[in-house]
């Protein structure tokens, strides 16, 4: 009996043993994961800093560009108008909008958060290189080498989705709304923080759908999705992409809401190219296993 009791202890010593060894090895991760998280935030703030150092530039020319008719956008307009014959009323002439400011730290609370903004985006990338740095060593060779790109290729696909976003989307919503009037008695005066969060909210927002092919690639790689089901789904994708493109636009225009339906469809399309090339190496990798 009491031989019985001794091989019990021992057992739940060990047992314990090895609870306290996953536990630590859980707050070991957790720790790894702080310093990564805190090498993103110096990052940011650096990023943050030489926004706020040259925000003279930031403001007039990024900020205030979509307002401007010498926009990119808008000289493109004119151009595809007199080339096309599309009509004056293509071409923009004029942004009817006036910028004001109804809060005493509104101006300095500007600075702040568009400087962030900018922080934000410029340490996306390196953010996905900090991501794939504590992942890395959890991955095999094999998983290495299949993931290799992965920060370039996510961070042109945002660096991408973000200049669209704003060079597009941003400036198509911009003339819609400022020309859009319900009496002729109501002046568009806008709030700087409600123009400066429509701007950042479609530009960031379309950055991170613009992710999608990579996000299919990790699915795919994991075995949650495959292409036959990507295929058989095309018309509910459309539908669903319809809706995310309803509220990325913050306009009803059907000329906005195109722009952004089309580049998601064309997403979409070559997310089931890039489902179909990982489902096609893990059947030779199968193949070479079983023949080997």
């Amino acid at each position: 009996m009491s031989e019985t009791k001794s091989k019990k202890l021992l057992d739940t010593i060990k047992q314990k043993g090895k609870n306290l060894e996953a536990e630590m090895s859980f707050f070991e991760h957790l720790e790894v994961l702080r310093w990564h998280l805190i090498r993103v935030a110096i990052a940011i703030f650096v990023f943050m800093a030489l926004a706020f150092s040259f925000y003279d530039f930031i403001f007039d020319d990024i900020i205030m560009g979509p307002l401007k008719t010498d926009f990119w956008t808008y000289r493109m307009m004119c151009q595809l108008a007199d080339k096309f014959s599309l009509g004056a009323e293509f071409c923009v002439d004029d942004i009817p909008i006036t910028l004001i400011n109804t809060q005493l730290a509104g101006q300095f609370t500007l600075q702040i958060n568009s400087s962030l903004l900018i922080g934000v985006m410029l340490g996306f990338p390196y953010l996905l290189y900090e991501i794939w740095r504590f992942v890395k060593p959890a991955l095999s060779e094999i998983e290495k080498k299949s993931a290799q790109g992965f920060v370039f290729y996510a961070s042109m696909l945002f660096v991408i989705g973000v200049l669209f976003g704003y060079y597009i989307i941003s400036a198509l919503s911009v003339n819609f709304l400022a020309h859009f009037q319900v009496s002729d008695e109501v002046s568009n005066q806008i709030m700087i923080s409600s123009y400066l969060s429509s701007i950042a909210t479609i530009s960031l927002g379309t950055g991170i759908v613009f992710e999608l092919p990579i996000v299919i690639f990790i699915l795919s790689k994991v075995g949650i999705m495959t292409p036959t089901f990507m295929k058989s789904t095309r018309r509910y994708a459309f539908i669903i992409i319809l809706v995310i493109a309803a509220i990325v636009t913050p306009t009803p225009d059907i000329m906005t809401m195109l722009a952004v339906t089309f580049p998601l469809l064309l997403l979409y399309e070559i997310s089931i190219i890039i489902s179909e090339r990982v489902e096609k190496n893990k059947k030779k990798k199968e193949k070479e296993f079983y023949n080997s």
